[in-house]
């Protein structure tokens, strides 16, 4: 009975220090972790002071046009300037006719030069490049007369490329969330692929600014690709600008493009504002 009263006591003891054990330990673990979670605190608020300290680009919301660059000027302000150099391009393919019927090498050159010369530059070399700009990629050669008839059967062409160009930007990912909206509708509805397409190319060309007009510059990604190849296209965008007044509105770029009245939407604001939701 004896021998029985002491290795129960033995067992109490035992269990004992087992449980004292335990409760260090989950002492020591529960140091550890808050120790840890301290130091990764003291880390994380480390890293956010030194993003807070980290100055701010300065030339981040400033956007310079061809040929320009932002840097700081004396007083640290961000301006735009003239490229200083271009890159020496020896691909045949990067060569570009200006307006003024001469190859350059690249078009960097081009508006470089014309930064240059609209800042009067000692590096001007001719004062007409005030002015200059890309006409179309490519060696320059001699551009065909659009004949009345196919002017006449141009704005059907370009509706059906503007269509196919929009089908295949879909089918790859690329034609963007709101702009899919548009190509949705004409798989349920065949009668708008005219409709959708040419409404999304003008909603893609009013890029800077987006002011609901396009501008010559504005019309530069359709034109200069076209041009070496469609002889038709320059005249054709001319004959859009109905008013002459050097941009071409939502209105007469529909008009143009042969639809009615009542098919001309102006969508690109609700498409502009659903993109800067989803950012």
């Amino acid at each position: 009975m004896k021998f029985s009263f002491v290795l129960f006591l033995c067992i109490v003891l035992f269990a004992g220090l087992l449980a004292r054990k335990k409760e260090d330990n989950d002492d020591t673990d529960e140091l550890d972790l808050i120790s840890d979670d301290e130091a990764e605190d003291k880390e994380n608020n480390v890293d956010q002071e030194e993003e807070i300290k980290k100055p701010k680009d300065p030339c981040a919301g400033l956007h310079c046009g061809a040929g320009r660059i932002c840097v700081i000027d004396e007083q640290e302000k961000p301006i735009c300037d003239c490229v200083p150099e271009c890159p020496v391009e020896t691909d045949e393919r990067r060569k570009v006719c200006s307006n003024h019927n001469e190859t350059w090498s690249s078009d960097c050159e081009v508006y470089r030069m014309r930064c240059l010369c609209s800042k009067d530059s000692e590096k001007c070399l001719k004062k007409k490049y005030n002015h200059v700009h890309v006409d179309y990629y490519g060696t320059c050669i001699e551009i065909p007369e659009c004949t009345k008839k196919e002017m006449g059967d141009f704005p059907r062409r370009i509706r059906e490329w503007l269509f196919a160009i929009m089908q295949e930007l879909a089918l790859r990912g690329d034609l963007g969330a709101n702009f899919m909206k548009l190509e949705a509708e004409i798989e349920q509805d065949l009668s708008r692929k005219w409709v959708n397409a040419i409404i999304w190319k003008f909603c893609d060309l009013d890029s800077h600014p987006e002011d609901r007009a396009v501008s010559r510059h504005e019309l530069f990604p359709i034109r200069a690709p076209l041009l070496a190849m469609e002889h038709c296209i320059a005249p054709f965008l001319d004959s859009c600008d109905s008013d002459s007044d050097h941009v071409i509105t939502l209105v007469e770029w529909g008009s143009c493009l042969g639809l009615k009245e009542n098919e001309i939407e102006d969508k690109c604001i609700a498409v502009r504002q659903a993109q800067r939701s989803e950012k």
